[in-house]
């Protein structure tokens, strides 16, 4: 069984306060490329992880990371042989390991299902997990596991992630909030919560990675209808009015950015 880890982003973040267990109140709208990181499984006596792929050497504790964990979340009856195929930049904004771990779920889901309380044990390995799982662009709120639909009018839209190649974790960046609510996301379809939303955390990361800034600059100038920060970063997307403009676009920044990592895709439903 083959399995995409799809790429997460967050077409727009806003934080709204710091809660009393350290965590914070959030809400987002997600969305996921139809690109990312690779699982392939078969059947085994024992469970079994091999990585490989341009990150692998990111990832130095193969069975202490979150797919070994996701596996141990979930009842089965066999063990499973996997090989990841680490496409995506680790700590970068992409959900990556949540991913890796949504698609774990849907490994041990197809033949049989998943347990009934299988979003409270996804919840248990990361906020981003439980939507990473179903992969199609929702709302999270409270922490990002409380979920909701959205009206996508968005699906297949051509975007661009850029990464300049530097890891940034979650906490520092969160920590570096201003602490001030801007106000909660719009009502409306996904376009129009993404056009009126913002990013709350794009100073913060952009005070402990500089070329952030750099990095959207450059798709500011790059013909994108809009281009933000995803998540945490230091992961940038843009979307573009169709494939070429974003095609373009890539070879452009390609051209002058040599050093940084790109991925082309598609949003999905």
């Amino acid at each position: 069984m083959r399995e995409t880890a799809y790429a997460k982003i967050n077409l727009a973040l806003h934080v709204r306060r710091r809660r009393g267990d350290g965590y914070h109140e959030i809400e987002t709208l997600f969305a996921f490329v139809d690109c990312g990181d690779t699982l392939s499984a078969r059947t085994a006596e024992r469970d079994e992880l091999r990585i490989i792929g341009e990150f692998a050497s990111q990832l130095s504790d193969p069975f202490g990371n979150i797919i070994a964990k996701a596996l141990a979340k979930l009842p089965r009856s066999q063990g499973l042989a996997l090989t990841l195929e680490k496409n995506l930049p680790v700590a970068a904004g992409l959900g990556g390991g949540s991913a890796d771990a949504g698609a774990v779920f849907r490994i041990v889901g197809a033949p049989h299902g998943l347990p009934d309380d299988w979003r409270a044990r996804a919840a248990g390995l990361g906020a981003d997990v439980p939507a990473c799982v179903e992969s199609r662009m929702c709302l999270g709120h409270g922490t990002g596991t409380a979920l909701s639909g959205v009206v996508n009018d968005l699906d297949g839209a051509p975007v661009l992630l850029v990464n300049p190649r530097i890891p940034l974790a979650t906490g520092p960046v969160f920590a570096g909030w201003d602490g001030m609510d801007r106000g909660p996301l719009p009502a409306g379809p996904a376009s129009a919560i993404m056009r009126a939303g913002r990013n709350d955390l794009e100073p913060a990361a952009i005070a402990l990675v500089p070329q952030i800034a750099e990095v959207l600059a450059a798709l500011g100038e790059s013909g994108a209808t809009i281009s933000r920060m995803s998540g945490s970063g230091a992961t940038c997307f843009a979307l573009y009015a169709d494939a070429r403009a974003r095609d373009a676009a890539s070879a452009r920044i390609a051209a002058e950015h040599g050093g940084w990592w790109q991925m082309r895709g598609a949003l999905r439903p």
